[in-house]
């Protein structure tokens, strides 16, 4: 028996093998949950095309959360088809090229608004989804970058992330009294797509793998898939409003 037996697990951001909610879906299913991914645009083919490669091919619906129309639809057709659904996990993220590298200054406020409302707004969005379908409660989990310092690089990311820290907690206070817990996993990087619009990003893979007391592979995805499936479990009863950092140790060390 695995520890997701009978449960069912919406997980979003699923665009290659490399991506840390491929490694999610993966060990869920490992696990005993039946996965139902989303995608969104363009990367929505690549989405399908990547489910093949999961041990059970599963469902993929189309969800641009800037769209509240396929928000509504989602809901809707997940009620249909499934009745329930036990987590969720949000591997959201975009920023326009403004706000990643360059000048901190120069990214223009309806580029950040972007990079705010699909990086942040966008778990308050999901937790639209899926609430509706958690009559008995459940789990939303969300992945993380840490936000309390300022990156190289990272510039309104970070910023967003901030807000989606932020967003995780409020959400946490909001839905605790349904019985429906909201953590976050701050990972370490993993080498990913979209790790790789990120400027100098292998900069900071470089001194991760220094410094993490651990160690850190950023090209393997199992020990945050492995703790974002522990947390979507019952393992984690009474945690929410968490972040879960997973990066080796990182985080807790100094120069």
């Amino acid at each position: 028996m695995g520890i997701l037996d009978a449960k069912r697990i919406l997980v979003t951001g699923v665009l290659t093998d490399a991506s840390i909610a491929f490694g999610v879906a993966k060990t869920a299913q490992e696990e005993g949950a039946e996965v139902i991914l989303t995608g969104a645009g363009r990367g929505l083919s690549l989405t399908k095309r990547t489910a093949r490669k999961l041990p059970t091919e599963p469902s993929v619906f189309e969800l641009d959360v800037t769209d509240p129309q396929q928000v509504q639809s989602l809901s809707k057709t997940l009620a249909d088809d499934y009745g329930t659904i036990d987590g969720a996990v949000h591997a959201i993220g975009f920023a326009p090229e403004s706000c990643l590298g360059g000048e901190f200054m120069d990214a223009p406020w309806e580029d950040v608004s972007v990079a705010v409302e699909i990086s942040a707004y966008s778990l308050k969005t999901l937790a639209e989804v899926v609430v509706p379908l958690m009559p008995n409660g459940g789990s939303i989990v969300g992945m993380d970058f840490d936000a309390t310092v300022a990156w190289p690089a990272y510039n309104w990311m970070g910023v967003a992330k901030a807000a989606f820290e932020s967003t995780s907690r409020y959400l946490a206070k909001t839905l605790g009294p349904a019985g429906i817990r909201v953590n976050l996993v701050s990972a370490g990087p993993i080498r990913s797509i979209a790790a790789k619009s990120i400027p100098g990003f292998s900069d900071l893979e470089d001194a991760w793998a220094d410094r993490a007391p651990l160690g850190w592979d950023q090209s393997n995805t199992e020990p945050v898939a492995r703790t974002t499936v522990a947390m979507l479990s019952d393992f984690f009863p009474a945690t929410t409003g968490e972040i879960v950092h997973v990066d080796g140790g990182f985080h807790a060390t100094g120069f």
